[in-house]
């Protein structure tokens, strides 16, 4: 998480939310649009992205050094051209120092809400084998973030460093898990869960042959927002 798979570096969203090994998924700066990905989302994130570049007095090429992401990309994204992939995000959510969560939201508060599975925001991986599923709200700033992550059989999600102070705490719901943090791995059956610092380089392996299915809770140091 995805790609706060998702916020300030994203489940890199989130997301949720920022990730690739048998089946080797693209490398994390692939710029391409995500298959699958939802079309309602795509005016949001770009609404987003400039409201919070120009807030901070960035230049898109300004923000494109910060991120890794290519000036034309950014553009792409603002105007409602293309479909951001979660590794993108995590990448420009990182760079503008904000929730993976923030360049994703629709900014209409409630006190209850309902985040019904046919309208569920869920972003994927280039090639489609990661998925992450936002269950929570982006109506305001946050500092605890809320994923169902799926992971394709023999697949592999690369995740860059969130922001310092990160923390992601997993749990497998199905299938199993080889999690590296850093240089550790740690192997995870179905039930098991880890906390982890995740501000160092991560990523989650499927070694199996059925998709394997997460659940993420992601705490970042500070409450963040656009």
């Amino acid at each position: 998480m995805a790609r706060r798979i998702g916020s300030a570096n994203k489940p890199k969203t989130a997301a949720v939310v920022t990730r690739r090994a048998a089946a080797k998924a693209p490398d994390a700066g692939a710029e391409s649009a995500a298959p699958g990905e939802s079309a309602d989302a795509t005016p949001r994130v770009g609404e987003s992205l400039r409201r919070m570049r120009v807030k901070r007095g960035l230049s898109l090429e300004r923000l494109a050094q910060a991120s890794g992401v290519s000036r034309a990309m950014l553009c792409q994204i603002e105007l409602s051209q293309s479909a951001p992939t979660i590794n993108i995000l995590w990448k420009v959510a990182r760079a503008l120092d904000v929730p993976f969560s923030a360049l994703i939201s629709d900014q209409t508060p409630s006190r209850t809400k309902i985040l019904g599975a046919d309208s569920a925001k869920v972003l994927r991986s280039a090639d489609g084998s990661f998925s992450s599923r936002a269950l929570f709200p982006f109506d305001q700033p946050r500092n605890v973030e809320f994923y169902e992550l799926h992971l394709a059989p023999r697949s592999t999600e690369h995740a860059d460093p969130h922001a310092p102070g990160t923390v992601e705490n997993l749990i497998v719901t199905d299938g199993q898990l080889e999690m590296t943090v850093g240089d550790a791995h740690y192997p995870l059956a179905r039930g098991d869960a880890i906390q982890f610092e995740a501000d160092v380089p991560h990523e989650y392996r499927n070694p199996g042959n059925v998709e394997t299915v997460m659940y993420l809770v992601m705490t970042y140091a500070e409450k963040l927002g656009g």
